[in-house]
């Protein structure tokens, strides 16, 4: 099988197949959707962090010579800043709860302008939405087209980390679009829209990125920032709501299975070879 191949097929497991799956998820009753989320977040943090520090970091720092490594920290440092910049910016395209600033009337429920100003607050989440997913999952093609570029085993597991903590992220997106007043069908179609520049970011990383074999080494050190920063600022302060020992428990069990799977398709990966 092709790499350009392998980018297609694992650049749409990233991005359409999670909407599809989250599109499912969100069949479920309320209930039951707000009692199984916490458990995939669980699980994608495991999963993201894995991928991360036991492969992009170290393929990244295989790839270069002893006097660029210094700069493939910076990279990554600097990377995680600029995800705390950009989400500064775009703060709606994470903020799915009621009661996060960008969705509430500062305590005026029956003031006029602050619910005028709260619906159309709403309205603008719901194409912001759309855009600030296009962009991330563009990116997400380009870094996942990079992983595969260095090495078939590292692209499958980035994939498939991509789309676990994209399952969670898009049904917040479902939620957000239906609450702009999109219907069921109409929110599913704009984001099957907007994760398919997945696909289309893997495959012009493939025609272009070939030819800067030298840049790779740092594409998956922002790529290694990116998941770090996904999964220490935005997944792991929603688990910190429930302090119980039960469920705490549940959750540290459920990091290490995402921990655990990355390892072995990490491993079930080496039977892949792709056709240069």
């Amino acid at each position: 099988m092709s790499l350009l191949v392998l980018i297609i097929i694992f650049t749409s497991i990233g991005g359409v197949l999670s909407v599809l799956a989250a599109s499912v998820f969100l069949l479920l009753p309320e209930a039951q959707r707000t009692k199984v989320l916490p458990h995939g977040i669980s699980f994608a943090i495991g999963a993201l962090l894995a991928v991360a520090f036991w492969g992009l970091i170290p393929h990244a720092f295989e790839s270069v010579k002893p006097e660029q490594m210094q700069g493939l920290s910076a990279t990554i440092m600097l990377g995680l800043l600029g995800f705390f910049i950009l989400e500064k910016l775009l703060i709606w395209r994470h903020c799915h709860s009621k009661s996060c600033e960008a969705h509430t009337d500062d305590g005026h429920a029956h003031d006029h302008d602050h619910s005028h100003q709260h619906a159309h607050t709403h309205q603008a989440a719901g194409t912001l939405i759309l855009v600030g997913d296009g962009i991330h999952n563009f990116v997400d093609g380009i870094l996942i087209a990079a992983a595969f570029l260095t090495d078939v085993q590292l692209g499958i597991v980035t994939s498939l980390a991509v789309a676990t903590h994209e399952i969670p992220q898009e049904v917040g997106d479902f939620a957000i679009l239906l609450e702009s007043g999109y219907s069921k069908s109409k929110a599913l179609f704009y984001n099957v829209l907007a994760s398919l520049t997945t696909v289309l970011g893997g495959v012009l990383a493939y025609f272009s990125l070939e030819d800067l074999q030298d840049r790779l080494p740092y594409f998956l050190a922002l790529a290694a920032s990116s998941f770090i920063y996904i999964a220490v600022a935005d997944l792991i302060p929603s688990l910190h709501k429930k302090t119980d020992m039960k469920t705490s428990l549940q959750q540290i069990a459920l990091i290490i299975a995402g921990v655990v799977l990355i390892s072995l398709l990490h491993n079930f990966a080496h039977g892949f070879v792709p056709e240069r």
